[in-house]
């Protein structure tokens, strides 16, 4: 396409005019598919950025939809469609302790997010609602909230919002009976996918150590990892066994949760050949116990973690573990508010991001002196 060269117009408001010019002038109907951004970048002799700019400021503008996994449309009536322009996006939580955010599950999507803005100029700054929980008086933002399974005053707030009409996604846990908008780690896939791993190593007896309070009292995400190992059990036709569960009490993830779980599992009177810490925290906690009881990971055990964190990639043996993807869970609740939602709307808008096996040196074949146990 030939474009004036002298034109100080920028090029995604170029191609923004250039489309609504087709779409007034009928050449785009209602409806119609438009290129995609990799097409209008060729197109238009520019990048993907600027396309992808173009193409979500025209979505602003109600000028297009989108639609999951198909593409942009063309809207029905361009010329009346009422849009909420969102210029800010908010990250809100409930007094969460700054520390905590340096975990990668945070880190990670908040760098999602942050590409998502930047793509589409749209600010994006975190808010800690506080004791009253309350959110940002900014009638052109969308919250990404970050809850807690046992906040049951964020249920009856959430209820209210939706009357306010404001645009809410939650992320981390959800509350699907509410029709509350959210994007979750598939932690049950995460579940599975570790303890596959030990199974094709020919571990048959494989202990678990969890966070909570019992094994019926486990909070959304932990209890969700416990789904996926028994399902994997039972797939490969292996007995689940509760004595090779250790639950361990804590608020948040510390080292010696694993040593502790890890000494529980060792102390039975049949031990498991690999554990799965279903964090990398207590994973790192279980190896040390173990070096501390004289085996030698992964000849003598196997152990598998779960998070990713940087350190995992550090320890010795380096760890196995499970990402759980948690830049592309940033960037989906992003654009779910930008492209998907519309203030008022009832709809349930979900998706559940698959996270991957993350392969070291923390786990073998099971050691033939112990296959038989």
């Amino acid at each position: 396409m030939g474009i004036d060269k002298t034109d100080k117009t920028p090029m995604y408001q170029y191609i923004m005019n250039d489309i609504k010019r087709k779409i007034i002038e009928g050449e785009l109907k209602p409806h119609d598919s438009l290129p995609t951004q990799i097409e209008l970048a060729k197109e238009y002799n520019t990048s993907e950025i600027t396309s992808r700019r173009a193409l979500s400021d025209l979505v602003q503008e109600g000028f297009v939809y989108r639609v999951r996994g198909k593409g942009s449309f063309v809207s029905e009536n361009p010329s009346s469609t009422e849009t909420h322009k969102i210029r800010t996006i908010y990250l809100a939580h409930r007094n969460y302790e700054v520390s905590s955010f340096n975990h990668p599950f945070f880190t990670d999507m908040f760098e999602g997010i942050k590409q998502v803005c930047d793509e589409n100029d749209i600010s994006f700054y975190m808010w800690d609602m506080g004791e009253d929980y309350k959110l940002p008086n900014d009638p052109q933002s969308a919250i990404i909230l970050i809850t807690s399974n046992n906040d049951f005053e964020l249920s009856r707030r959430l209820t209210a919002w939706q009357e306010e009409k404001r645009l809410i996604i939650t992320v981390h846990f959800y509350y699907p009976h509410l029709g509350i908008p959210y994007v979750i780690v598939d932690n049950l896939t995460g579940g599975y996918l570790a303890t596959q791993h030990l199974l094709s190593l020919g571990h048959k007896r494989i202990g678990v150590i969890l966070t909570g309070n019992s094994i019926v009292d486990l909070n959304q995400e932990f209890s969700l990892r416990l789904q996926g190992y028994r399902l994997a059990l039972s797939q490969h036709q292996v007995p689940f066994d509760s004595d090779l569960i250790a639950v361990i009490a804590g608020a948040d993830e510390r080292v010696v949760m694993g040593d502790e779980g890890f000494r529980a599992l060792m102390a039975l009177p049949e031990p498991p050949t690999a554990v799965f810490a279903t964090s990398d925290y207590k994973a790192i906690g279980a190896m040390n116990a173990a070096r501390s009881l004289g085996m030698k990971v992964p000849e003598d055990i196997s152990i598998m973690g779960f998070d990713d964190v940087k350190i995992s990639e550090y320890s010795y043996p380096r760890l196995s573990t499970i990402n759980q993807n948690t830049r592309k869970l940033g960037e989906r609740a992003a654009e779910i508010l930008l492209f998907e939602l519309k203030a008022g709307d009832n709809q349930l808008v979900k998706d559940e991001i698959v996270p991957t096996l993350v392969l070291r040196d923390s786990t073998a074949p099971v050691s033939s002196k112990r296959k038989g146990k």
